[in-house]
C-alpha cells in the first residue's frame, strides 16, 4: 500500500475553499472623506498627463540601457525608476482622499481603485525605500549567480550562467549525473544567499497591503482580478486539466524510465526535477527527442525552408506584419520600423530577451530582438508583435486602462495568435512547410509537442504563486518543505537530493525574488484557448481545433479590435463576453478540445500502466519533510514502523 501523503490536504482544502476564504469587501480599502466630482476629475486627468510622461522618460531610459548596456545608462535608467516610485507614492496620498466607492461617474471610481489598490505607495519612505532596494539586490544577485561546470574540481573557473550556459546544459545533456549536478549548484546558489532578504520583504509587502486594506499580500495580488470567486473557479479549470496532465506525466515517465533507469526514476513515482530539460521542470518540450511518438516523421522546423528561401530578420519581421494586416489590424508606423532593434548589433552589449515596448505617448513603439533566421524567431516575433497591435489598439484609453483586461489578457491574445501561426496548415499555407498536413503520425507529434509546453506548464504556473500566497498567509517557516509539498502535489515533481528549510529553491525562478506574480501565466494559458477557439468559430472553422488557421480572416480581426480596444476600462469578463461564446469566465474546455486527439492516443499508450499519475512513497516526501514533520509523523503512525525506519535513517545521513 503507497505512502498516503496527508501532508498536502491543508493546503489543498484551502486552494479549493479559496472563493469563500479569500473573498474581501471593498469597504475594507484605504477611502478618503472627498466626494467631489470635478475634483476627482481634475486629479485624474493630471495623473493621466504626468504618468503618461514620467512612462515615456522611463521607457526611454530603459530601453537605452537594455539595448546599450553601460555603466552611464545603468545609472540613468534607475534614476528615472526612482523618479518614477516618488510620483507612484505622491499620487497615490492624493488618490487616498477620496472616498472613491461614492463617486458616481463608474469610469473614474475605477480608475481611482485601481490607482489605489496597486503597489505598496502606503508604506512610509522609509519602508517603501527599503523595499524597492531589497527586491534590487535580490535581482542583482540572481543575475549574477555562477555555478561550477560538471566535473570541474577547480572553483576559481566557476563561471556558468543561467542563460545560455544553465538552459543550454538541462537542455541537451543526456547524462543524469551532469543535470544533477547543475541543478544542485543552480539551486544551492540561488536560495541560500537570498533567503534573509526574502523574508525581509515578505514582512514588508505584508505590511503595505494591511495598510492599504488588506489581509496579506497575497490578498492583494489575488484582488487585481476583481472577482470574489477567482480562486474557486482557477481550481475548478485546474481539476478539468489534471486528467490529461496525468495522462501525459505517465506516458513521459515510462520513456523517462527507459531511458535512465530505476536508479533516476520509479515507475509509478514522481519524477525528479532535473531530467525534464528545463532548470524548473516547468515545461518539458527539451525532452522531445526522448518522448515525441513517431521519431521518423518529418519535424515541424522551417528553419532550413527560411534560409533557402534568402529570409533577413527584417522580412520575419514585415511577414509578421502582414498576418496581423490580414486580419484587418491596425499597420505599424514609421516609428517602429526606424527604432526597434531587430538584430544583435556587433559593438555594444545588449539584453537579447525579445520584447515589445509602449512608450507611453500614443506614437512610438517598438521590439527588441537579437532576431536569427530561425522558426523559433519567427514565432517570437509574431508574438511579441500582438503585443505591439495590443498597444496600438488601447492607445486612446486613459493612462490607468491602457493594459490588458486582466494580467494574463496581454500573454494569453498574444500566445493565440502563436497557435495560429504555430502549426503545419498555417506554415503550408505561407509557403514555409510543403509536406503533406494531414498525416496521423506529423499531427501526434505536432500535438505531443504542444503539449509538453502547454499542459505541461500547467500546474507549474499555478502553484507558483500558490506557494507565495501561503508563505504571505502562513509566515517563512517552512517555505522549502511548502515549496516541494505543492510540486508534488500538482506536478508530480520531487527534488532530485534532499532539501531542508536552509534552502528556499522557490527563489531559483527569477519571478519569486523579482516580485513579479505569476498567476497570470496560468490564466494566459486558460485564456490562450478560449480566445482562439472564439476566433476559429467566428471565421466557421469546424475540424480539429489544432488545424485552425485564423490568417486572412476578418471576422476573426473585428472580435481581437473589440477586445484590445476595451484595454482595462472593463472588468475582464465583460471583455471576454464580447468573444461572443457561452462561457463566462474562465474555461478549460478549448484547451481540452485542443489536445482531444492526444488524449486519446496517450490513453491508449497508458493502457497497460498499472498507475495513471504518480505514488508518493515516504522516500519521495522525506526529500523535502522538515524535521519536526518527520518526527511528528512518525508519532502518529506507531502502528506502521516501517517508513519511520526510513526516515530515521534519513535524518541520520542527511541532518545530523
Amino acid at each position: 500500500m503507497p505512502f498516503q501523503y496527508w501532508t498536502v490536504t491543508p493546503l489543498l482544502m484551502l486552494f479549493l475553499n479559496s472563493g469563500r476564504a479569500f473573498a474581501m469587501s471593498d469597504a475594507r480599502i484605504v477611502q478618503g472623506p472627498n466626494k467631489n466630482l470635478g475634483e476627482a476629475l481634475t486629479f485624474l486627468r493630471e495623473y493621466d498627463t504626468g504618468a503618461s510622461n514620467i512612462c515615456l522618460k522611463v521607457s526611454s531610459a530603459q530601453w537605452n540601457y537594455a539595448t546599450n548596456m553601460t555603466d552611464v545608462n545603468k545609472r540613468k535608467m534607475i534614476e528615472q525608476q526612482m523618479l518614477k516610485a516618488k510620483f507612484e507614492k505622491i499620487s497615490w496620498k492624493k488618490a487616498a482622499l477620496f472616498d472613491w466607492p461614492k463617486i458616481s461617474d463608474p469610469l473614474l471610481k475605477r480608475q481611482l481603485k485601481l490607482l489605489i489598490t496597486r503597489g505598496r505607495a502606503s508604506l512610509p519612505d522609509e519602508k517603501f525605500n527599503e523595499i524597492h532596494h531589497l527586491i534590487s539586490e535580490m535581482k542583482d544577485m540572481y543575475l549574477h549567480v555562477r555555478i561550477c561546470a560538471f566535473n570541474n574540481y577547480d572553483t576559481n573557473y566557476c563561471d556558468l550562467v543561467l542563460d545560455p550556459d544553465v538552459h543550454r546544459i538541462m537542455e541537451h545533456s543526456r547524462n543524469s549525473d551532469e543535470l544533477l549536478h547543475i541543478w544542485r549548484e543552480w539551486h544551492d546558489k540561488t536560495g541560500p544567499p537570498m533567503k534573509n532578504k526574502f523574508m525581509r520583504y515578505i514582512q514588508i509587502a505584508n505590511q503595505a497591503s494591511r495598510m492599504t486594506g488588506f489581509v496579506d499580500a497575497g490578498e492583494q495580488m489575488r484582488y487585481i482580478y476583481e472577482e470574489r470567486d477567482f480562486e474557486h473557479e482557477i481550481a475548478t479549470t485546474w481539476r478539468a486539466i489534471e486528467p490529461l496532465y496525468k495522462e501525459l506525466f505517465t506516458y513521459v515517465r515510462r520513456r523517462l524510465y527507459i531511458k535512465y533507469g530505476p536508479d533516476v526514476v520509479r515507475p509509478d513515482g514522481p519524477i525528479p526535477a532535473h531530467i525534464l530539460g528545463n532548470i524548473w521542470a516547468q515545461e518539458w518540450s527539451k525532452i522531445s527527442d526522448i518522448v515525441i511518438p513517431y521519431s521518423t516523421e518529418k519535424q515541424l522546423d522551417v528553419t532550413d525552408e527560411l534560409l533557402r528561401q534568402g529570409f533577413t530578420p527584417l522580412r520575419m519581421f514585415q511577414m509578421a506584419e502582414e498576418f496581423y494586416t490580414s486580419l484587418g489590424l491596425k499597420p505599424l508606423s514609421p516609428e517602429f520600423w526606424r527604432n526597434s532593434l531587430f538584430e544583435k548589433p556587433k559593438n555594444r552589449k545588449v539584453q537579447c530577451t525579445a520584447s515589445a515596448w509602449d512608450f507611453c505617448n500614443k506614437i512610438d513603439y517598438r521590439l527588441k530582438q537579437c532576431t536569427e533566421v530561425t522558426m523559433n524567431d519567427l514565432i517570437t516575433i509574431h508574438h511579441e508583435m500582438a503585443h505591439i497591435q495590443y498597444y496600438l489598439q488601447y492607445s486612446e484609453q486613459p493612462y490607468l486602462y491602457r493594459d490588458g483586461a486582466n494580467p494574463g489578457f496581454h500573454e494569453g491574445l498574444a500566445n493565440a495568435m502563436v497557435l495560429s501561426v504555430y502549426n503545419p496548415v498555417h506554415l503550408h499555407r505561407v509557403g514555409l512547410f510543403n509536406n503533406n498536413t494531414d498525416t496521423y503520425e506529423l499531427n501526434m507529434n505536432f500535438l505531443m509537442i504542444m503539449a509538453l509546453r502547454k499542459v505541461a506548464y500547467a500546474p507549474f504556473a499555478l502553484l507558483v504563486d500558490q506557494w507565495r500566497y501561503n508563505v504571505f498567509k502562513n509566515g517563512v517557516r517552512t517555505m522549502n518543505f511548502n515549496w516541494w509539498e505543492l510540486r508534488l502535489l500538482y506536478q508530480g515533481i520531487v527534488p532530485p537530493i534532499a532539501r531542508n528549510e536552509g534552502h528556499l529553491d522557490a527563489v531559483a525562478k527569477r519571478h519569486i525574488p523579482a516580485d513579479l506574480p505569476y498567476m497570470k501565466y496560468y490564466v494566459a494559458l486558460l485564456l490562450e484557448f478560449q480566445i482562439f477557439d472564439a476566433l476559429c468559430g467566428a471565421m466557421g472553422h469546424t475540424a480539429q481545433l489544432h488545424t485552425c488557421d485564423i490568417y486572412r480572416s476578418r471576422e476573426a480581426g473585428r472580435i481581437l479590435t473589440d477586445i484590445m480596444q476595451a484595454g482595462e476600462s472593463k472588468h475582464w469578463k465583460d471583455v471576454l463576453r464580447m468573444l461572443r461564446t457561452k462561457t463566462n469566465g474562465l474555461s478549460a474546455e478549448p484547451l481540452l478540445k485542443y489536445f482531444q486527439p492526444l488524449l486519446s492516443w496517450l490513453k491508449v499508450q497508458n493502457r497497460d500502466e498499472a498507475f495513471i499519475g504518480w505514488n508518493a512513497k515516504v522516500e519521495d516526501t522525506a526529500l523535502f519533510q522538515p524535521l519536526f514533520s518527520k518526527i511528528s509523523g512518525c508519532a502518529r503512525n506507531v502502528f506502521n514502523t516501517f517508513p519511520c525506519v526510513v526516515i530515521a535513517i534519513h535524518l541520520v545521513v542527511n541532518y545530523l
